[in-house]
């Protein structure tokens, strides 16, 4: 059976953060852009758009983007995080992108950006390697002593 080096593991750890930064900075900034807006100019541009309730939409759009990406970014409660920044970007192909075509031909409106990021956020939500703030708390300490049990029973074969 294959069992993966301690030097695979670690690169597969630093991909994993290397991501969730990447990932996790294109949330603060879109974040951010609404916050800038504010909420009255957020929520008028989502009323244009259809989303009901665009004044509570448009917070709770501001907190799970900018909340979400800083938490992508330093790997804390990412499960959580990883979910809500999904459930937020099929909630804005389901306001914003339903109808456009995955790639736009000539630059116009499409939806790889949502479906790119939710994807992501989900994935690094749920395998964001062990360089991350949620592997020092409690919840994060069981699974790391599993990692290094099975380390060192690989390392006993």
């Amino acid at each position: 059976m294959f069992a993966p080096t301690t030097t695979m593991r670690r690169a597969a750890d630093a991909t994993a953060l290397i991501a969730r930064i990447a990932v996790g900075i294109v949330f603060i900034v879109h974040g951010w852009q609404k916050i800038s807006g504010g909420v009255a100019g957020t929520a008028e541009g989502f009323g244009a758009m259809g989303v009901p309730m665009p004044a509570a939409a448009a917070a709770l759009a501001m907190v799970i983007e900018f909340g979400g990406g800083i938490a992508l970014v330093i790997g804390a409660l990412l499960p959580v995080a990883g979910v809500l920044l999904a459930a937020q970007m099929a909630a804005a192909y389901t306001v914003a992108h339903v109808g456009q075509p995955l790639v736009s031909a000539d630059g116009g409106p499409a939806f790889e950006l949502v479906l790119v990021l939710g994807a992501a956020a989900l994935a690094l939500g749920f395998n964001g390697g062990r360089y991350a703030v949620d592997r020092l708390l409690p919840w994060g300490r069981p699974r790391a002593a599993q990692e290094a049990d099975a380390a060192a029973g690989s390392a006993a074969r």
